[in-house]
């Protein structure tokens, strides 16, 4: 059986901490963009998980890529960030222990 490999080699992983800053009434209109830059993220490969907060203050998004700046760059086309909708806090991280699914 071939292994995946969901995170490259040369390439860290972030987590995104998302904090919404507006009220939900503000944030929803912008559900469906948001979740469109979600997939289009996921297709390239720049996602592997993300999702609501419970209680719902913001989400988080597991997020790999070659540096933290394309990272940033990758978010600044996040609606929720275009609009000021939402604050971003990342976290850089080497993983040096995971499941075999996610096999540097």
């Amino acid at each position: 059986m071939d292994k995946i490999t969901l995170i490259p080699s040369e390439q860290n992983l972030f987590v995104v901490d998302l904090h919404y800053i507006a009220t939900f009434e503000e944030i929803e209109p912008e559900l469906d963009a948001h979740v469109e830059f979600l997939e289009e993220n996921y297709a390239s490969g720049h996602f592997i998980a993300s999702g609501p907060k419970v209680p719902r203050t913001g989400g988080v998004i597991i997020a790999t890529a070659k540096t933290r700046e394309v990272l940033e760059q990758i978010l600044a086309a996040d609606p929720f960030h275009a609009k000021q909708l939402a604050r971003y806090t990342i976290t850089e991280f080497r993983p040096s222990m995971t499941v075999s699914q996610l096999s540097c």
